[in-house]
């Protein structure tokens, strides 16, 4: 198991994409949140903010900065407070506090508040692609909506999020209410039917739903509960919004740094390059590294020698 915290467990204990530097050959390419004609040459390479998940807000931004990210699939951790945020070895009293606190700074939160971030992330120059909320079967409809007109006020049509297969014609009536994408996220628990983490529990995610239903394919779990990402993206490229970019091994393997394990990352950035997909790729950085910022610099140096080569 991860020494940090995975995106799952914060998730579940809390209740409930860099949009990108460009390569230099590269014309820019938007996202379906994004405003303007999308670039049928470039590659977007973003990041999910979970990669930062060991600093706040501002401190994250600075990051992005840093490694010349300019846009992101913004993390609902950096959303909340900072201070909401799981902790591993909660005491049952921390965790109680934590939950009533987080319940507090929904029933409290403006819109206006959630804008300023925009306007925070902008002026960083860095554009939100996507929002990852926390949806669940037990959020009542206030948690739902509130998901829905965050996104709205940091300006993006697109949600990410990691629900389950029987809460999707339920999160479909407030998709088509605020004509916004919901991309059902996948895990490697493939023992449970009701969890994204097949191409058929994709399938039944979307069955009887509205376009507003696709995808956000995680190409390390995909690989880590061994089916072929890039044989699923050929069928259902027009189905996904975004990837994340992670490497595992096969059979439920760890993570391990990019190029060490069984994902085909470098085939996926290939693909979507050449087919000239409109998908960014979020790096999402989840394996043990001792530093963030020395393994983030990794991750886009991977993916540029890639796209370059």
């Amino acid at each position: 198991m991860s020494k940090k915290m995975s995106r799952r467990e914060w998730s579940m204990l809390s209740l409930t994409g860099l949009a990108g530097f460009m390569l230099p050959s590269a014309v820019s390419c938007k996202s379906p949140s994004a405003t303007g004609k999308a670039s049928t040459a470039g590659v977007i390479i973003g990041a999910q903010t979970y990669s930062l998940r060991d600093r706040g807000l501002d401190q994250a931004i600075v990051a992005m900065n840093e490694l010349g990210i300019t846009s992101c699939e913004l993390w609902q951790g950096h959303v909340q407070p900072l201070e909401l945020q799981w902790k591993r070895n909660s005491t049952p009293e921390e965790t109680r506090a934590r939950n009533e606190g987080i319940r507090k700074w929904r029933d409290t939160i403006t819109m206006e508040e959630i804008a300023a971030i925009k306007t925070k992330l902008n002026k960083a120059g860095i554009n939100i692609q996507a929002y990852n909320g926390v949806i669940s079967k037990n959020d009542s409809d206030k948690d739902l909506d509130l998901v829905f007109r965050t996104a709205q006020a940091l300006g993006t049509n697109v949600i990410t999020t990691s629900a389950t297969v029987d809460v999707m014609k339920r999160v479909d009536e407030f998709a088509k209410k605020y004509k916004t994408i919901v991309a059902m996220h996948n895990h490697a628990n493939v023992r449970n039917p009701n969890e994204f983490a097949t191409p058929e529990s994709f399938e039944r995610g979307m069955e009887g739903n509205s376009e507003f239903i696709r995808i956000n394919l995680d190409i390390g779990h995909f690989t880590a509960a061994n089916y072929d990402a890039v044989d699923f993206m050929n069928k259902y490229h027009d189905k996904i919004v975004c990837v994340h970019l992670k490497d595992r091994k096969k059979n439920q393997g760890p993570g391990v740094p990019f190029g060490e394990g069984d994902a085909p990352l470098a085939e996926v950035l290939k693909l979507i390059r050449d087919k000239k997909w409109n998908i960014p790729a979020n790096i999402e950085y989840e394996y043990n590294g001792e530093n963030t910022m020395a393994e983030m610099k990794k991750c886009v140096d991977f993916c540029k020698k890639v796209l370059t080569s």
